[in-house]
């Protein structure tokens, strides 16, 4: 499973990609305002860091305007960017057209398996279903997840990958991977909790007091 940063500060996708781990990362206005940040400035920036996909959102709500931003944006930043546009009726229209001039698609707010397969149809390279927000909603996030995969496993056709999104939880990390999810977006706080297990730590304070132990016999 492909590993993505779900962030636009330009600190933590520095941070994460140093680690070699990161396949991609996630955008949208919300991130952008919170950063403080230029949106294409800090897009180019984000794209130079991380040399997978970096998904750039859309503000406009209809076709036309979709079309027209997504094309302003290939332009203008650098390759690895991709189009993020919400799954709605102009949004898929969009999608088809832009899909076929080989822009790439990350197909955002997805929450049912029925948004998903139109997305995949439409020509999305990424379909986002959000996990916390079915959650939010004393729903289970995981359980569409494990849906979508079950359609995908079951049409040959479909090439779009399923990018786990609105990630709450480490839990929600694992289980993504678990049911076969191609990708997941991820906070900087959820990836520092990935690396940690108080084994892990256990096991390195035994380590060290044990080396201690023998250099203070080697030196007696």
């Amino acid at each position: 499973m492909e590993l993505f940063l779900d962030s636009a500060v330009i600190a933590e996708v520095e941070e994460i990609s140093s680690g070699g781990v990161l396949g991609g990362v996630t955008t949208n206005p919300t991130l952008i305002r919170r950063s403080g940040g230029d949106f294409k400035k800090t897009i180019q920036r984000i794209a130079e860091l991380c040399p997978g996909p970096i998904s750039a959102e859309v503000n406009s709500m209809d076709c036309d305007g979709m079309v027209s931003e997504a094309r302003e944006l290939k332009e203008l930043l650098p390759d690895n960017v991709i189009i993020k546009i919400p799954c709605t009726a102009e949004g898929l229209a969009a999608t088809t057209i832009l899909s076929k001039e080989g822009i790439d698609v990350n197909m955002t707010l997805v929450f049912s398996v029925s948004q998903a397969l139109l997305s995949a149809k439409a020509g999305a390279c990424y379909v986002s279903p959000f996990i916390g927000r079915i959650d939010d909603k004393g729903e289970d996030g995981m359980k569409l997840i494990a849906e979508i995969m079950q359609a995908w496993n079951n049409d040959s056709s479909i090439t779009c990958k399923v990018l786990a999104a609105s990630i709450r939880s480490l839990a929600h990390v694992e289980l993504s991977a678990r049911l076969g999810a191609h990708a997941a977006t991820i906070p900087t706080t959820i990836f520092h909790q990935m690396i940690k297990h108080e084994l892990t730590d256990v096991g390195i304070e035994k380590f060290l007091a044990d080396w201690d132990a023998v250099e203070s016999e080697g030196r007696a």
